[in-house]
């Protein structure tokens, strides 16, 4: 068996602890095996397929260097990932906030059209992205999450708690909380049906009542 095929088959526990050997390349099989989901993740997070590429990045980056601190489920390092992704947002948010109110006080720049041929079709993307962000906005912060992590990025009630860092009878709580709220104002939860997403959600591994 060559060794590129050795660390496809090897878990995350394992390819982490190679990368922290030394094994830089055990890394990038980790970027490769969760990059997609952590993107999806922070594009619903975010409203934003332009963010989620630039956060994609930063999560890694934090990933690597708390290396040591890596929590795994089942020898599964995404739903640690994730919890990354949720407080790199954050930041990210309060950091916006600080920016956009010193903007508010610059006069505006003048607008530059784009002209690139996918413009059209990632602005539809980010419409829907718009929409479901508007959809999730009505939600409390904690419950957002969790709905986030377990509809859409199809963790289960344990990887979630790993990656909110609650109890597991907190995620069941929330997420019931989420979907009942969501039901009562919009009248269904096609708006944030994984399957309308635009961007791809990794497959669902268990199904929730």
């Amino acid at each position: 068996m060559s060794e590129t095929a050795d660390m496809i088959r090897a878990d995350d526990g394992e390819l982490w602890q190679r990368a922290r050997q030394g094994e830089a390349e055990c890394f990038g099989v980790l970027f490769d095996r969760h990059g997609g989901a952590v993107r999806a993740f922070c594009a619903r997070r975010t409203g934003s397929i332009d963010a989620a590429d630039d956060l994609v990045s930063i999560v890694f980056l934090e990933a690597w260097r708390r290396r040591g601190e890596v929590e795994l489920v089942d020898g599964n390092a995404l739903p640690w990932l994730y919890g990354i992704a949720r407080r790199t947002i954050q930041h990210r948010w309060r950091t916006a906030v600080r920016h956009r109110r010193a903007l508010e006080r610059l006069a505006p720049a003048p607008a530059t059209p784009d002209h690139a041929e996918e413009v059209a079709g990632r602005l539809d993307d980010e419409r829907h992205l718009a929409r479901l962000r508007a959809a999730l906005e009505r939600l409390r912060p904690p419950d957002r999450d969790v709905l986030l992590l377990c509809v859409w990025q199809g963790l289960t009630y344990a990887e979630a708690a790993v990656a909110l860092g609650v109890p597991v009878g907190t995620v069941r709580s929330r997420l019931s909380r989420a979907r009942s709220r969501l039901n009562a104002e919009t009248g269904s939860l096609n708006i944030v049906d994984p399957a309308t997403c635009p961007v791809a959600a990794p497959t669902q591994r268990q199904e929730m009542p």
